[in-house]
């Protein structure tokens, strides 16, 4: 039996035309800076080069604020991090650029060990497979190690897609985990750090991570005790480190075990 010649998919839409609605408005409002120009082009169907001319119009037109800032202000500005340029967040918030960096250096010295909320968990479990441990110590007030630790005991992980584009290559498949070596990961998770678990499975810390969080393993109470004992260390000799270079490596340490 000959086979037909596949059918061939459907032809691409072409691009919007004529006046912007309101609707595609209030979505380049919401999205944009979240998303690259790119992709909000695609959303919208409408060409690239249109839809810069148009953030020209929605967003260079207004006054530029200046002066104290407003809640709603420093929530967009945490919501943008991580996600936009430092001149979209400028422009979003209709604010000099080097008002931005001085927000965000405040955000900086703000940041201190202190006892994790729900809601602050709740965050943490929704930014961080796609931004970085950094960038969350800036939005929750803690400090990098703080974030990788409580992010090892939820066992979370970075979004794969995320940490193939900051790391600025292609996606390479990992090989697929055996019955054995998943049976060995039960074995090491709950009282091993995962960078030991890594070096005895030869699969980087994220890929032990990520598999954990599939199999929805956890670490085991006196691991954790563990774990939170290193915490007052590391922040010990990061106070002590301040004026040198003291506390890096051992917070370098502890956040490639939460991978």
């Amino acid at each position: 039996m000959t086979k037909g010649k596949p059918k061939p998919g459907p032809a691409p839409q072409p691009h919007r035309k004529g006046p912007w609605s309101h609707r595609e408005h209030e979505l380049i409002k919401q999205q944009y800076g979240k998303i690259s120009d790119q992709a909000l082009a695609r959303r919208l169907n409408r060409p690239l080069a249109s839809l810069r001319t148009r953030l020209v119009r929605i967003f260079d037109g207004k006054p530029r604020r200046s002066g104290p800032w407003q809640p709603s202000e420093l929530e967009e500005l945490k919501d943008l991090l991580g996600r936009a340029e430092i001149q979209v967040v400028a422009r979003r918030l209709c604010r000099a650029q080097s008002d931005i960096e001085n927000r965000i250096e405040l955000l900086r010295g703000s940041v201190k060990a202190h006892p994790w909320t729900s809601d602050e968990k709740q965050q943490l479990k929704r930014d961080y497979g796609s931004r970085t441990d950094r960038v969350l110590s800036l939005i929750l007030a803690q400090p990098a190690h703080a974030i990788a630790a409580m992010a090892e005991e939820l066992c979370l992980s970075k979004d794969k897609t995320f940490l193939h584009r900051a790391e600025g290559v292609r996606h390479v498949s990992m090989p697929r985990w055996s019955e054995a070596e998943i049976e060995r990961l039960r074995e090491l998770y709950p009282t091993n750090r995962n960078e030991e678990i890594a070096h005895i499975l030869n699969r980087s810390t994220k890929s032990v991570v990520s598999k954990a969080h599939d199999l929805e393993l956890k670490k085991s109470k006196e691991r954790l005790r563990e774990m939170g004992q290193e915490n007052v260390r590391l922040r010990h000799e990061r106070e002590r480190g301040e004026s040198g270079d003291g506390g890096g490596g051992a917070e370098a340490e502890a956040e490639a075990e939460a991978g």
